[in-house]
């Protein structure tokens, strides 16, 4: 492990320093883009427009035959766009495969000083982040980019969730962390096709009473020990956690209940696959301004956070003066962003 004065050094001579911190970004939803795909690209700009994240995507569902034309889409895009204040991040090519080192070396030779965050796949441990930090550094210095390109790991391996925690402090570029369940559930061999999401057939019963009627049945979350790790890992960190894929495009109603659980366990928002669930992204992943109005009640009274108050019948100490804190955080983030929320929050100052 790197002592604390050298973790913050830059790999190469002339690369940029990295952060201390994560530059404040509200991150709701991740929208992926198949980038070999020209009439996806021809809407990116519009597409900018709605989301937070855009991600041009070069791995699984790119045919083999289609990575370079994704790379070179990518490429593409990014040249002929600006996105303002949306996130540009790609997810290139595990670092086992044929087609990594050219998504990287590429990419930043030609969009780097755009690109805000590289996703990397199959991560398993410390030292698939210190590859690609390497690596970066190098080519930050080769190419003149200020600024440093963030990593964004993503769990989808047995190997990977048993190395979380190192993971998370591998390096200073850390960005966070997505939960990957298809390639995860196959490394498990868990008994399930499903991408994210629960199972009907992972479920408890009720005890059996003197009747002898139907027992309740009650369907667990496949996935709650996975992602309560992961944020627990990124939160010590100070990085974050992202749920990841939700398959069943058509299912919206199962998908906001995911989301929703993801982020009322700490992650700060989730991919989107499909542009209808862009919008149950956002609408999961904004506090609700029921909360964000309470919240802010319990910071009026408690100003410095000491002592006790009692509001609406409710006891408030030092300790939910910090849960309402995160709220209202999260809130201002939102609302500076978007100005229909800056409104309903009440902050239309902040946007």
């Amino acid at each position: 492990m790197k002592p604390p004065r050298k973790f913050f050094e830059p790999l190469a001579i002339g690369a940029p320093a990295p952060f201390r911190e994560l530059p404040v970004r509200v991150e709701r939803m991740i929208h992926f883009v198949p980038a070999h795909l020209e009439k996806v690209r021809a809407k990116a700009a519009e597409m900018a427009r709605q989301v937070d994240v855009l991600l041009g995507n070069l791995e699984d569902a790119i045919p083999a035959d289609a990575k370079e034309a994704a790379r070179a889409g990518f490429i593409e895009m990014v040249q002929k766009n600006d996105f303002g204040g949306t996130g540009l991040w790609t997810r290139i090519n595990a670092l086992n495969s044929p087609w990594a080192l050219d998504d990287i070396t590429q990419i930043v030779g030609a969009v780097g000083q755009k690109l805000d965050v590289m996703m990397l796949p199959k991560v398993e441990g410390a030292w698939d982040i210190a590859y690609l930090d390497q690596l970066l550094a190098q080519l930050e210095t080769r190419h003149g980019i200020t600024k440093p390109i963030l990593i964004h790991a993503i769990l989808e391996t047995a190997e990977g969730v048993k190395n979380v925690e190192a993971i998370a402090t591998a390096s200073p570029r850390m960005h966070g962390m997505s939960l990957g369940p298809a390639d995860l559930a196959a490394s498990r061999a868990m008994k399930t096709t499903r991408v994210g999401g629960g199972h009907p057939e992972y479920r408890v019963l009720a005890d059996a009473d003197a009747s002898g009627g139907t027992r309740a049945a009650y369907q667990q979350d496949l996935w709650h020990y996975t992602v309560a790790k992961m944020v627990d890992a990124c939160a010590s960190a100070g990085i974050k956690a992202f749920y990841g894929p939700f398959g069943d495009i058509a299912d919206s109603a199962a998908c906001e209940v995911q989301f929703r659980n993801a982020f009322l366990m700490g992650c700060a928002g989730a991919w989107s696959l499909h542009p209808s669930q862009i919008d149950i992204a956002k609408r999961v992943f904004s506090p609700d301004p029921k909360e964000v109005a309470f919240a802010k009640k319990i910071l009026e009274a408690m100003p410095d956070g000491a002592g006790v108050a009692m509001i609406d019948g409710k006891m408030q100490d030092d300790a939910t003066w910090k849960q309402a804190k995160v709220i209202v955080d999260l809130a201002k983030q939102v609302a500076a962003k978007d100005a229909g929320y800056a409104q309903t929050y009440g902050f239309e100052k902040a946007a």
